[in-house]
C-alpha cells in the first residue's frame, strides 16, 4: 500500500495526464514558421547522411605509421536526380567498403560509386531506392552577397541532419587543406561547418542550394568553406556524361558554355564534327531549353535527361535560334573509344607515372607539395631521349607542378603547351634536376 501523500500525488499526475492527453497539440505559430524552418522542411528530403568504415593509405594525412588504419568515415551528399544519384565530396567516399545512404526518416540503402574527380574533390553515387527521390533545389553561386544568411545541413560529428545557420563570410577564398589537397574559388562563411558536414548543401534563405560545403580550417573557429554550386554542377555534369559514355555507351558531341550555368541557361558552346549534335543541326550558341518533355536550365540537365536512352534512339531537342524556337531531332550514336589517361601518357611522353605524396619527398616536404614517381620508361621515346629515368620524382613541366596524371594530362591539352622545348622538374636521388621535354603534342 503507498501512503495517503503519495497516493494523492499519483491521482494528481494521473488527473493532469489525462488532461494533457484530452487538449488539442498546439501547432506552431506562423512567426515560428521563419525562412529558416520553411527552407529546412522543404530541403531536408533531399539531404542524405552517408557512412562507413573506410581505410586510410600512406599520404593521407590522417595515416598514421603502425597504427590502425580503419576508421568510421561519415559525411553527406544531397540528390541531384530522382533516380538517386548523389553529389557529395571525393574524400567522403574514397576508401569506403560499404557506402551507406540515410535518410531523414530512416530508409537506409547501400550505395555505389558512379565517378569521382579528386582535383576538385566531388564525387557521385547511387542508389536504387525503387521510386522517385526528391532532388535538391539548385541556385546560383553568381550572385553571391558578403553578410548574406546562409544555411549548412549535414551529418555533423555524426549527429544526423544537423543544421547551422550563419552569413557569407567572404568569397573567393584558396584553402590548403592538406599535402595533397587544395580548393580555389571557395565561399568562405562562419556557419558551423564541422567533420561530417562535408559533401552536404550550402543554402541561401530562399532554400536554393549554392555550395558544396567541403572544408573547416584547422585550429580556426567559426571558419567553414564550401565549393560554389555553379562549379559543383558543373563538374557533376561532366562526371554523368562521362559515365553515361562508359556504362550505357552513348554519345551526342555537345559541349555547352560554362559562363551559361549562372545564367539559367544552357548555351552550346562548341559541336563536335561528326557528332549526332552536328548532324542533327545543332549550333553554337543555341539555348537548349528542352529534351523531350524535360525542361533544361543547366549542364546538369541535358546530362540527367538522357541518361537511359541508347545509341540510335531519337530524342526531340527544343532549342532557341536567334530568339526563335527551334526543333531538332538528336539521334544519339555509340560513344567513340577513348584512350585512357595513362596511355595517352605513355603513347604522348613515354611515361607509366604513380602519385608520391609530399611526405615522402624526403627533405624536400615544405618545398614540394608532391610528384609523380615514374615507374618505366618506354625505349625511344621523348621521356627517354631527354634522360628521365624509373625511380625519377616528375615534379613539374613548363610552369605547372604535377601532383597528379590529371595535372599531365591538363599540360597536354593546354593551348601554351607545343611540346617543343619545355622545360620539365625532377627529384632524382634527393637532388632536383631539370631538362627540356622535346615532343609534338598530340590533342
Amino acid at each position: 500500500m503507498l501512503p495517503a501523500r503519495l497516493k494523492l500525488c499519483a491521482g494528481i499526475v494521473a488527473a493532469s495526464l489525462l488532461v494533457w492527453s484530452a487538449a488539442p497539440v498546439a501547432r506552431a505559430s506562423e512567426r515560428r514558421q521563419t525562412p529558416t524552418v520553411r527552407l529546412v522542411q522543404r530541403a531536408s528530403a533531399s539531404i542524405v547522411n552517408i557512412h562507413g568504415q573506410k581505410t586510410l593509405a600512406p599520404g593521407d594525412e590522417n595515416y598514421r605509421q603502425g597504427e590502425s588504419q580503419n576508421v568510421n568515415g561519415m559525411g553527406t551528399g544531397v540528390i541531384i536526380d530522382e533516380r538517386g544519384y548523389i553529389l557529395t565530396n571525393h574524400h567522403v567516399v574514397q576508401g569506403v567498403k560499404r557506402i551507406e545512404v540515410t535518410f531523414p526518416d530512416g530508409q537506409e540503402f547501400v550505395a555505389t560509386r558512379v565517378a569521382h574527380d579528386p582535383k576538385t574533390d566531388l564525387a557521385i553515387i547511387k542508389i536504387n531506392a525503387g521510386k522517385k527521390l526528391p532532388v535538391i533545389n539548385i541556385g546560383t553561386s553568381s550572385d553571391l552577397m558578403i553578410g548574406e544568411d546562409v544555411v549548412a545541413v549535414g551529418n555533423a560529428y555524426g549527429y544526423e541532419h544537423t543544421v547551422t545557420r550563419g552569413v557569407i563570410s567572404a568569397l573567393h577564398r584558396s584553402v590548403q587543406v592538406s599535402e595533397t589537397q587544395s580548393y580555389e574559388e571557395l565561399i568562405q562563411t562562419d556557419a558551423s561547418i564541422n567533420p561530417g558536414n562535408s559533401g552536404g548543401p550550402l543554402m541561401n534563405i530562399d532554400g536554393e542550394m549554392i555550395g558544396i560545403n567541403v572544408a573547416v580550417r584547422a585550429n580556426a573557429q567559426g571558419i567553414g568553406f564550401a565549393i560554389p554550386v555553379d562549379m559543383a554542377v558543373a563538374i557533376a555534369a561532366d562526371l554523368m556524361c562521362a559515365e553515361r559514355e562508359r556504362s550505357e555507351r552513348t554519345w551526342h558531341g555537345i559541349v555547352t558554355q560554362p559562363i551559361s550555368e549562372a545564367a539559367g541557361y544552357c548555351v552550346v558552346g562548341k559541336v563536335h564534327d561528326e557528332s549526332p549534335a552536328a548532324l542533327c543541326g545543332l549550333q553554337p550558341g543555341d539555348v537548349i531549353a528542352k529534351i523531350g518533355e524535360a525542361p533544361v536550365a543547366r549542364s546538369l540537365d541535358l546530362e540527367r535527361a538522357l541518361l537511359g536512352h541508347q545509341p540510335g534512339e531519337e530524342i526531340e531537342l527544343l532549342v532557341n535560334r536567334d530568339n526563335k524556337p527551334v526543333k531538332v531531332a538528336l539521334v544519339l550514336a555509340s560513344a567513340p573509344k577513348k584512350t585512357s589517361d595513362s596511355e595517352r601518357v605513355w603513347e604522348t611522353l613515354g611515361l607509366r607515372l604513380e602519385p608520391v605524396a609530399a611526405s615522402q619527398l624526403r627533405g624536400h616536404q615544405k618545398q614540394y607539395r608532391g610528384g609523380l614517381r615514374v615507374t618505366s620508361v618506354r625505349r625511344g621515346s621523348p621521356a627517354a631521349s631527354d634522360g628521365i629515368r624509373s625511380g625519377d620524382v616528375l615534379l613539374g613541366i613548363h610552369i605547372w607542378e604535377t601532383i597528379s596524371l590529371e595535372n599531365v594530362i591538363y599540360i597536354l591539352n593546354s593551348d601554351e603547351f607545343t611540346g617543343q622545348n619545355v622545360r620539365f622538374l625532377i627529384l632524382r636521388d634527393e637532388a632536383t634536376y631539370y631538362g627540356h621535354l622535346t615532343t609534338k603534342v598530340r590533342r
